[in-house]
């Protein structure tokens, strides 16, 4: 309390000083408060804060990281036996490593926190992950990584019945398991739905809107390039559009074969086509979740979609009371949903009398939604992750 007695006896007595004096230990008290808070929560963060390495073993690794969490990989030849990338998000530093380079137990391990990005699509890649699965399983048992996250590229049909042993709930490892397509056994604690997104291992780019791409009138009312399977409802389609000379107003490249992999030419076609046209025709392949709805929105065409289930173990529990295509109907897609091709005539009626202002409005929408739905997907992916693997405060 020196300060409550200032010398009286002094002739250059300030009566402010007192004040003044006052004033400057607040503010000194302050500072350093505020000093102890900032280190508090700077350690605090770093007590919280998680390290997570991805390794991405499927193409959809780069989807996640590339359009998801919008990250960059060095170096950026898509060709590179390694290719890796980093960025901090929230109280999480994430790297990324891919190529053909990353192979089990030829590569550092940096981080206690592994999300592994596997192809589970048929039974040659299937034996390709659980190799991973077990080299993991291993860094696991030795402790030189604590918590493991897998994304997994399902099988077409949801048959991904090989990774459950691999779950905690079934006496395995893995603490998290984000999968493509409706599969039945969802439940939003433990087991995720994950957007298929765009064609990666065909080098689908990253699209940034343009202004004439939201603005420019496009030539065709529609698009479908694409492998008509015989008996399908391809086939269908094809014919509803000969019908009315319809596919005179829409881009239409059918072939009879799948070809896994696009020439730059064909490639250069298809975005031209997505580019050029109103709507994307999306009929069902073997799932109804297909590259090509991601792809559309990528360039503001609107998806229309054959809304049927695909045959197999696809979207069977209570969760699935708007599969197919839960994820993206619960997230609001602004899509056209048909149920048989035989309602396209009259969608594209419609479209002929649409005006370029309430098409422009409607391309805004869909790349705004797309932009929002990505957002949303990696904030949802990082809190997930930070709930199961963070300490909880609770005891």
């Amino acid at each position: 309390g020196f300060l409550d007695h200032v010398a009286l006896g002094n002739e250059e007595w300030n009566p402010w000083e007192g004040d003044e004096k006052n004033e400057l230990v607040a503010s000194q008290q302050r500072y350093e408060a505020n000093l102890k808070m900032i280190k508090n929560a700077r350690s605090h963060l770093e007590q919280t804060s998680l390290r997570v390495q991805i390794w991405g073993k499927a193409a959809i690794g780069l989807y996640l990281w590339q359009h998801i969490f919008g990250g960059h990989l060095q170096p950026a030849d898509v060709t590179a036996q390694w290719r890796e990338g980093s960025q901090k998000v929230g109280k999480t530093y994430f790297s990324f490593i891919t190529g053909p380079s990353v192979v089990p137990g030829y590569f550092s391990v940096e981080a206690e926190n592994v999300v592994l990005v596997l192809n589970g699509r048929e039974k040659a890649k299937i034996t390709y992950a659980t190799q991973w699965l077990h080299y993991t399983q291993m860094l696991i048992q030795t402790h030189k990584i604590q918590h493991v996250a897998v994304v997994l590229l399902g099988n077409e049909q949801c048959n991904n019945e090989w990774i459950q042993p691999f779950l905690k709930r079934h006496g395995g490892f893995v603490n998290l398991l984000f999968v493509t397509y409706d599969y039945a056994l969802v439940n939003e604690e433990d087991i995720f739905q994950w957007p298929l997104g765009v064609a990666t291992y065909r080098n689908f780019p990253v699209v940034e809107p343009s202004w004439s791409m939201l603005r420019d009138p496009r030539s065709y009312l529609c698009n479908f390039l694409g492998t008509v399977y015989k008996n399908s409802s391809r086939e269908t389609l094809m014919e509803i559009l000969k019908q009315d000379g319809l596919d005179e107003l829409c881009w239409i490249a059918a072939r009879d074969q799948w070809q896994p992999q696009e020439t730059n030419e064909s490639f250069k076609n298809y975005q031209d086509a997505l580019l050029q046209s109103d709507l994307t025709l999306c009929p069902v392949g073997i799932n109804t979740e297909c590259y090509r709805i991601y792809e559309a929105c990528s360039y503001g065409s609107l998806p229309v979609i054959e809304d049927v289930m695909t045959p197999g173990d696809c979207g069977n529990s209570s969760m699935y009371h708007s599969a197919p295509l839960q994820l993206l109907k619960t997230m609001g897609a602004p899509f056209i949903f048909i149920k048989n091709w035989k309602e396209l005539p009259a969608v594209l009626e419609k479209e002929k009398k649409m005006s370029l202002q309430e098409k422009i409005e409607r391309r805004k929408k869909l790349v705004e939604w797309y932009r929002n739905f990505k957002a949303w997907m990696r904030q949802k992916f990082i809190n997930t992750l930070e709930n199961s693997f963070l300490p909880s405060d609770k005891g």
